[in-house]
């Protein structure tokens, strides 16, 4: 027969696992397609974007990151212009 603390144990909570910087960049770039203007500030990210990308340090991380990647181009500190460009490879002839 189990003891009053065996029976009292609570079985050990889920965890979140955190989201790596890629993930979070992958998320704002999702947004992105969808987000009407051609400019992005940190403000519109911290205020528009999906939630978990809403912290200062990570909306900016996730900016930095597509920056690196071609899909922003900075043009201050805290503002990007969005370079939209097609999805799908084009065929030149």
């Amino acid at each position: 027969m189990p003891t009053i603390f065996e029976r009292l144990r609570r079985p050990p909570a889920e965890q979140k696992t955190e989201q790596q910087p890629q993930e979070q960049a992958a998320m704002l770039l999702n947004w992105l397609l969808r987000w009407p203007k051609s400019e992005l500030t940190l403000s519109d990210v911290r205020n528009y974007a999906p939630r978990p990308i809403r912290n200062k340090e990570i909306a900016f991380r996730s900016a930095r990151i597509l920056a690196a990647h071609g899909h922003l181009a900075p043009l201050a500190a805290t503002k990007w212009q969005i370079i939209r460009r097609p999805l799908t490879p084009t065929s030149s002839r």
